[in-house]
């Protein structure tokens, strides 16, 4: 193409063309002879590089799976085994007397209250990214607060289980305890691995395939402007919610959903589950053998209420606290939620197999699996607590307790 100018006419220059036919020529070429095209380019010293997926990440997030479900499975031996037990403080004064029930008991309140917080400071995300930050975020966390405490108001899990399917390997034994048929919960822990994997390993090929690594936290805040809005939106169905109704003639649980209605938000239902259970372990402990568990007088009912509302308003002062969500998901990680996955499934293994851990070849096998979890959970605690620590600490200088917005 010739170009002129002022300075007269330059050199005929050919300008490359992207939708520049090939000859006929070139068309018949050979498949290996075809030219390589790459739409990244050389990335050797790219600053942003794009081909980051690679298998390593799929292959241990199936791993972590598989180990994951095996654990659960562990604490289902445990319980079926000692029946009495009905939360993690339980397991822990099998194994080490009153002081593990103290231990394994306040850790698994601790865990629960900081995943209730976790999914107030989400609701927070959520609601600032829908509305532009439409008001004060301190006012956000006030009204999920306030969904939460009532969506933990019924006091048996039968009538909270609807809303989610997966609670965690710290709830486990609370919710084992509450099935008709404790014996089907193999099969139940099975379907939830099987979906859940699938589902984590989807949403990542599919995030770092469009995203690459520089990936926002929660992941949404990678979407572009509408878009993010809209999956915040499909985050918040209707559900239908517990209306209540007390029978003053019955013993039976008063609590009774009768209706439906668009109130409750899909977004803090795990945080409403496990603000169930930790009201519930605290409920059990201090009612326990006595006639209030049954009953629906004013005392019960008074002191499941103030428990709920007590939990659910210590959450809320954590997520203000801590108004980064990357940096309170891994500090709950890290400090106790490797714990109850990993480290403490593996030794009730060593509790229930007492005497037989190198009796025979599988007994073998399976002492030096549990032991490798049990390393798992100590390398994750250590590690991760010095990463979300030192994360915190450089993120210090974002304003808590403060109205602006922490929207994506």
């Amino acid at each position: 193409m010739a170009v002129s100018s002022e300075f007269g006419t330059l050199a005929e220059t050919t300008v490359p063309n992207a939708y520049d036919m090939p000859p006929d020529e070139e068309k018949k070429q050979p498949l290996d002879d075809a030219p390589e095209e790459d739409p990244f380019g050389n990335e050797e010293c790219a600053e942003v590089k794009y081909r980051t997926l690679g298998w390593c990440s799929i292959i241990l997030m199936i791993g972590v799976s598989f180990i994951a479900w095996y654990t659960a499975y562990l604490i289902y031996q445990f319980k079926m085994r000692y029946l009495h037990i009905h939360s993690m403080a339980d397991a822990g004064e099998v194994i080490l007397g009153r002081f593990g029930r103290e231990l394994l008991g306040g850790g698994q309140l601790l865990f629960l209250v900081f995943v209730m917080a976790s999914h107030i400071l989400t609701f927070t995300v959520a609601m600032n990214t829908i509305t532009d930050h439409g008001t004060c975020t301190i006012v956000f966390g006030i009204v999920a607060l306030v969904i939460s405490c009532i969506g933990s108001l019924p006091r048996t899990m039968g009538n909270v289980y609807w809303i989610s399917f997966a609670l965690g390997h710290a709830s486990f034994f609370g919710f084992v305890s509450e099935m008709e048929q404790p014996r089907e919960f193999p099969k139940s822990i099975a379907v939830l691995q099987i979906i859940d994997t699938s589902l984590y390993i989807v949403s990542a090929v599919v995030i770092y395939r469009y995203v690459g690594v520089d990936v926002a936290s929660p992941a949404l805040g990678s979407a572009g402007p509408v878009m993010k809005k809209v999956a915040y939106g499909l985050a918040l169905p209707t559900v239908s919610p517990p209306h209540y109704r007390t029978n003053l003639h019955s013993h039976k649980q008063s609590f009774k959903p009768l209706t439906s209605s668009p109130l409750f938000l899909q977004i803090l239902i795990a945080g409403i589950v496990n603000g169930h259970v930790a009201a519930k372990y605290v409920y059990v402990r201090l009612f326990r053998g006595t006639n209030h568990m049954h009953e629906t007088t004013l005392l019960s009912k008074g002191s499941w209420v103030a428990i709920a509302l007590i939990l659910w308003v210590v959450s809320w002062v954590i997520a203000e606290s801590i108004p980064i969500f990357n940096d309170l998901l891994s500090f709950i990680t890290a400090l106790l939620g490797c714990w109850f996955a990993f480290g403490f499934p593996a030794i009730f293994y060593f509790v229930l197999n007492k005497g037989q851990w190198f009796s025979s070849p599988w007994k073998t096998l399976l002492s030096v699996i549990n032991l490798c979890i049990l390393g798992i959970a100590f390398a994750t605690c250590g590690l991760g607590l010095y990463v979300s620590g030192d994360a915190i600490s450089r993120d210090s200088n974002n304003s808590v307790w403060t109205c602006a917005s922490n929207g994506v």
